[in-house]
């Protein structure tokens, strides 16, 4: 049976959302990569576009992994060993060594009890978080939270919930002291690096704050944050917001295997009883593949590379190029937010102009976001870029000569 006239009403809903200018779109696809070599980094080629060779700024592969031979190697062969999926759910017959393995690594590498893995970051947030909001809850989020965060709360049925403002510690202890008798458990929610500004949570501030109400509530303040673009990016080693603010392990802390490792998955660590909660009760580990073997084996591999001298000079170098490319951006005159993390912004404060520059950068082989209003506030209008640690000084600079062009165009 045709639905035409279902058709015809979402037709209207996709045209309303471009005349707002908030539908994302048709995408790029990337039909061949070249590359890095003499004194450049990976080129992107697109389909439509020719042999024209872009500079990648939009990628969350902060260490420049999802392209290491060895990180290629490793999910090959298990593919060759174990099979090109699971085949299965993880309770019945879709776990392998390299699941396993993974989720001990992770955990050690957090200093945490135990881990799982999920297929994605959005799904291990949801599928940690909705089980552990129960009625008798109160939960706190920043105002300016991943969607994933959002759509996890908007899921659950807690006792009562509260936004705080973005990084606002004040409101926060605050909001602490108002939720006394209205719950037994709290819980405080955060991005450890906040996706559009590359800014951070200061973790180790909300760990104090936490522990200072704790006393208040029969089960606990309790603290989780997600961490996806501070691990592998952020933090002398890597370890992300928490090893970066200097603040103890948080109760509950949410990574990804898709960014800095270059791989694809998402993971949670905590307490053993936690997981173990969460292995019984989160839907979307459950009832949903895993990653597959050779994923598993791929970010083993990229989280050996990054605890060994070869990620430690990953980590340098990705911390130099950002600096680079913020102090270019200054010098030029361009307003950005300050940070040591590689997602670097320019604020343009104009939806017309974000849009122009954004489409100048592609005309001139660079890839950026625009964020422009509605979606996000009239005058936080801003471009987005991401350094990746397989960027060379030569590529940043063109980068920044590319933005000094497109400004100056009439």
């Amino acid at each position: 049976m045709p639905i035409d006239r279902l058709n015809g009403v979402l037709n209207g809903l996709v045209a309303r959302m471009e005349e707002q200018g908030t539908a994302k779109g048709a995408e790029v696809v990337v039909r061949e990569v070249v590359p890095a070599g003499d004194g450049h980094g990976p080129r992107f080629l697109l389909e439509g576009q020719g042999d024209k060779r872009f500079i990648r700024m939009n990628a969350n592969s902060y260490l420049g992994l999802s392209l290491h031979p060895e990180v290629i190697e490793a999910e090959e062969a298990t593919a060759r060993a174990l099979g090109a999926g699971p085949g299965a759910v993880r309770f019945i017959a879709g776990t392998y060594a390299p699941h396993a393995a993974l989720e001990r690594e992770l955990a050690a590498f957090h200093g945490r009890d135990e881990g799982m893995i999920f297929s994605s970051a959005y799904a291990a947030v949801v599928s940690a978080l909705v089980p552990l909001i129960d009625k008798t809850t109160f939960v706190l989020s920043d105002e300016l939270n991943h969607n994933c965060i959002i759509n996890a709360i908007r899921l659950s049925r807690p006792a009562g919930k509260a936004i705080y403002p973005h990084l606002d510690m004040t409101a926060l202890d605050r909001k602490l002291d108002e939720a006394k008798g209205r719950a037994r458990r709290v819980l405080v929610v955060t991005d450890g690096v906040f996706s559009m500004r590359g800014d951070h949570a200061p973790v180790d501030e909300i760990m104090a704050i936490a522990a200072r109400h704790d006393p208040d509530y029969p089960e606990n303040v309790v603290v989780a944050v997600d961490d996806s673009h501070g691990v592998g990016a952020f933090g002398a080693t890597g370890r992300g917001t928490e090893e970066y603010t200097g603040s103890p392990p948080s109760d509950l802390l949410v990574g990804t295997l898709g960014k800095a490792f270059g791989v694809n998955g998402g993971y949670v660590v905590s307490a053993a009883p936690a997981i173990r909660f969460l292995r019984e009760s989160s839907p979307l580990y459950i009832y949903s593949n895993p990653i597959t073997a050779g994923e598993a084996a791929a970010a083993r591999r990229s989280l050996g590379i990054l605890q060994s001298p070869e990620g430690a000079a990953r980590l340098r170098h990705l911390r130099a190029l950002t600096k680079r490319f913020e102090s270019g951006l200054v010098a030029a005159g361009f307003e950005t937010i300050p940070s040591d993390h590689p997602i670097t912004p320019i604020m343009v404060r104009d939806t017309d102009e974000t849009r122009r520059l954004v489409a100048a950068l592609f005309d001139a082989g660079v890839l950026a976001t625009g964020l422009a209003y509605p979606v996000v506030p009239r005058g936080d209008e801003s471009i987005r870029f991401q350094v990746n640690a397989d960027h060379t000084e030569a590529g940043i600079d063109r980068v920044l000569a590319a933005l000094a062009a497109a400004r100056a165009a009439p």
